[in-house]
């Protein structure tokens, strides 16, 4: 009875995982689709007043909650690039959805695990099989099968998504080559840091005058960011990784349902189909990175749209899952 009573309070966590993970990826493509809205503006501009109103004080909760308060990197070079590589990934990202329909920036963005695998061969001495591999070509098939690439249809936000892509693979590989060594208030502080140096310095070129509702909507923007990313947190405190994780690819969905209502973007057989194999393929990937990567850098990164915040350290993922029993069996 006991047995069937956790397993009861197991499956219940992880369903409430699961919804949790749904509703922060609804909030972050509502989040992407507001940020469209503000095509006006310089993405610089955007990315300041989300991280002032919405990253900066989530850093700060997340640093009080960290018992190691040392700021003084042991990679300090390593540190940097993968602070350069967040803050360029949410600038590329950024600049994306102000040129392109949201399925298309998300297609680009979900190559992210792909190119993870790929960097975890030199950097984390990963081995690729047959099956990542068949995985990551049947990924690029669903971009090509959504993008349906020609000299026409490209531009230049195919390129920054595609940039974005690759940023966020790279800090999030640099995060699991260095996760065991910084501690979290190296690994939160220096992204936010640099976005906010980076994002303010330029903010007094492209600086435009706001009127009180696209302010508003600013503020708007980063609370979202801040709810979508303590969803996806809570999200897996309670479920496993393999759950959590393809809850992401829930957001090409509400980029064609946005797209279709509030951007006139074209909804074909060709979007929904690459779409559906890129999901296919994601999801794949997670779960054979699960059973088979010594490092699961995909699992890891929990989610590839969290490019403003720091991934978490490897020793504090190792006892994410289970703190509870970890308390219990330390007394």
């Amino acid at each position: 009875m006991t047995d069937n009573t956790a397993t009861a309070a197991s499956n219940r966590a992880v369903l409430h995982g699961m919804l949790i993970a749904l509703l922060g990826f609804f909030v972050f493509s509502t989040h992407d689709a507001f940020v469209k809205t503000l095509g006006d503006y310089s993405v610089f501009q955007i990315i300041f007043f989300a991280m002032l109103f919405g990253y900066v004080p989530f850093s700060l909760a997340q640093l009080t909650d960290s018992r190691q308060i040392s700021l003084r990197p042991v990679n300090p070079w390593l540190v940097f690039l993968r602070a350069l590589l967040m803050v360029g990934s949410a600038c590329f990202a950024f600049l994306s959805f102000s040129m392109l329909p949201m399925v298309q920036v998300y297609v680009l963005l979900f190559l992210t695990p792909a190119i993870i695998s790929l960097l975890a061969i030199p950097v984390l001495g990963e081995r690729i099989h047959v099956f990542r591999w068949s995985m990551i070509l049947l990924g690029l098939f669903g971009v090509v099968v959504v993008l349906r690439p020609s000299p026409d249809s490209l531009n230049i936000g195919h390129l920054t998504g595609l940039l974005a892509a690759f940023c966020s693979a790279g800090a999030s590989i640099i995060s699991r080559k260095i996760g065991q060594l910084e501690t979290s208030a190296t690994l939160i502080l220096s992204p936010l840091l640099l976005n906010i140096i980076v994002t303010g310095s330029l903010l007094y070129f492209v600086y435009k005058p706001m009127p009180l509702a696209d302010l508003a909507l600013m503020f708007l923007i980063g609370v979202m960011g801040l709810m979508g990313q303590l969803c996806v947190l809570k999200a897996y405190r309670n479920a496993p990784a393999t759950v959590v994780a393809p809850m992401q690819y829930s957001q090409l969905v509400w980029a064609i349902i946005y797209g279709a209502l509030f951007f006139n973007d074209g909804v074909d057989a060709f979007v929904i189909v690459g779409s559906l194999i890129t999901m296919l393929s994601g999801i794949l990937m997670v779960w054979r990175e699960s059973r088979v990567s010594q490092h699961r850098p995909i699992l890891r990164t929990r989610n590839v749209r969290a490019v403003l915040s720091a991934p978490l350290p490897s020793f504090e993922w190792d006892k994410l899952r289970k703190p509870k029993r970890s308390k219990q069996n330390s007394r």
